[in-house]
């Protein structure tokens, strides 16, 4: 699904009541019912149910007048704490305030004392406060309501996104409201799918409000990967489907004391699909790696008592290569200077689809220019915040606070397909493109879960997916593999050797979701 910025939903709207002629107070009529609905259906129908809405003076505060006046009309007791002066709320609030039983709300601007006797004996409270538009700290009164409602022990629906909350990068602005559940209007702002922000959302709904389809169709924003998308990306095998046709890996790795990021990257390219795959070893380690990979072949390389790649193996990697659909570099591989030579040789001299991961990464942060030498050849790059942090020359803090600037700048500058990992990884592409993926859990903060993705990339590259959707899915399945894995262990002590084995089940629940949407799409 599309993702937005709180910025450019307000564009949004005011497209739709510019262009389109859609009223505003009909938007926030439809904005209010949805949230009413989802409360409902959360918490019952009918008497003895008492919702409290909390609202603020700007729009997010006239949904909940809109939500109040809805459940009054269905039964519910629905007082509104208000933080404002009621004259202080102008526009479309203002006209849903004037519809409110005056006696049904409590203005109090100036503080809060003795405000958590309204929210005793609560069914849920109704966070209508800041909205999508507070990109500053939270202080004043509106700092001691959020946390009001964070210590009143009632379920809590936040209205859009919970208050303190940036919907642009789901950071928290000092302090912000702990939802149950959050309905967001049209489409999900970023701030609902990045975390921390979140994490704050708890159960996130997105209700229709009528948006026109040109407006949604038009608006900047990002993909989300859920399972519903990363089914609709994925291409089931064919009954007729042959180890060729599932492409051919190169994974150039390994050095002494790190076989296992080669074997892990080997071995999960073939657990993701790929229909051959090829290790290029340091001479010295392909004894080992013939024994950690039973179906992946090897290929020696280098002098015999060599323990890492050297500057002299370029021809025969790129012999190898030629022959192979797409190669992977960096896993396990060091940072001697004729490994690093090497590395920055082959970015010139392959021609097949790349994906650089780790020591490869770290090798190309000394000379990124480099990579323009392929912008007209796919290379995807797939750093954590600290090697992105030495691609860019910055530091991790300035990486992570604007993890989709850092990373879309750098694909767009480079012309590559790059993948930040981290909670909600984040994928770039060349023409500026973003995606932010929706799988994984803290289990994955793990060694080696990095060449278990290198290899899954390399893998649907192989199978000849345009790059973005490469990544897209590679990140999703990843993830989603581990996530099955939590169900039953939880997150601590998953390693990513059972992510890697869990991996064609997260396929196989790929193939399931995207049966189970072709059948409902045919009325089956």
């Amino acid at each position: 699904m599309k993702v937005v910025s709180g910025q450019v939903m307000q564009l949004m709207d005011r497209r739709a009541i510019g262009e389109f002629g859609v009223p505003g107070l009909e938007l926030m009529e439809r904005a209010g019912r949805g949230c009413a609905d989802v409360i409902e259906e959360a918490f019952g129908e009918g008497e003895a149910r008492r919702a409290v809405i909390v609202a603020g003076k700007g729009n997010n505060g006239g949904d909940g007048f809109v939500i109040s006046r809805l459940l009054a009309e269905r039964g519910w007791e629905a007082p509104v704490l208000l933080l404002a002066a009621p004259e202080a709320v102008a526009g479309d609030a203002a006209a849903n305030l004037a519809r409110l039983d005056p006696a049904t709300v409590q203005s109090m601007p100036q503080g809060l004392a003795g405000a958590e006797v309204l929210l005793q004996g609560a069914t849920v409270i109704v966070d209508a406060l800041l909205g999508t538009g507070m990109n500053s700290e939270v202080t004043g009164v509106y700092a001691e309501a959020i946390d009001l409602i964070n210590a009143a022990g009632a379920p809590v629906v936040s209205v859009d996104i919970p208050s303190g909350v940036d919907a642009a990068t789901g950071k928290v602005l000092g302090r912000a409201v702990r939802a149950d559940i959050t309905v967001t209007f049209a489409l999900a702002k970023l701030g609902n799918v990045l975390y921390p922000g979140a994490e704050l959302c708890g159960r996130l709904v997105v209700a229709e409000i009528g948006m026109p389809d040109a407006v949604v169709a038009e608006a900047e924003g990002a993909h989300y990967v859920d399972l519903a998308c990363a089914a609709g990306l994925f291409r089931p095998r064919s009954v007729t489907a042959h180890k060729g046709s599932g492409g051919h890996c190169l994974i150039v790795a390994g050095s002494t004391g790190k076989t296992g990021a080669a074997a892990m990257a080997a071995n999960s390219a073939q657990r993701a699909g790929a229909g051959l795959v090829t290790l290029a070893v340091p001479a010295a380690l392909n004894p080992v790696l013939e024994q950690k990979t039973t179906e992946a072949m090897t290929i020696p390389v280098g002098p015999e008592r060599a323990g890492y790649l050297r500057a002299g193996s370029l021809t025969e990697i790129v012999a190898a290569a030629a022959i192979r659909d797409v190669v992977a570099l960096g896993p396990g591989i060091g940072t001697a200077p004729s490994t690093v030579y090497l590395v920055h040789s082959l970015l010139a001299a392959l021609d097949k689809p790349l994906v650089l991961d780790a020591d490869g990464l770290n090798a190309v942060a000394l000379e990124p220019e480099l990579l323009l030498t392929r912008k007209d050849r796919i290379t995807v790059l797939t750093p954590h915040p600290g090697e992105m942090a030495r691609l860019v020359g910055c530091t991790v803090p300035e990486v992570e606070a604007d993890r989709i600037g850092c990373a879309r700048a750098f694909a767009v500058t480079y012309g590559v397909h790059l993948i930040l990992k981290g909670a909600r990884s984040i994928i770039a592409a060349p023409d500026g493109s973003i995606a932010i993926n929706g799988s994984g859990n803290p289990g994955m903060a793990t060694g080696g879960m990095g060449d278990v993705l290198t290899g899954v990339v390399a893998a649907f590259l192989s199978q000849g997916y345009h790059p973005f959707a490469a990544c897209q899915l590679g990140a999703f399945v990843h993830g989603h593999a581990a996530d099955f894995l939590a169900e039953p262990m939880g997150t601590q002590g998953m390693s990513a050797s059972d992510v890697q084995e869990m991996l064609p089940v997260a396929l196989a629940s790929l193939a399931a979701s995207r049966t189970t949407a072709t059948n409902h799409q045919q009325g089956e």
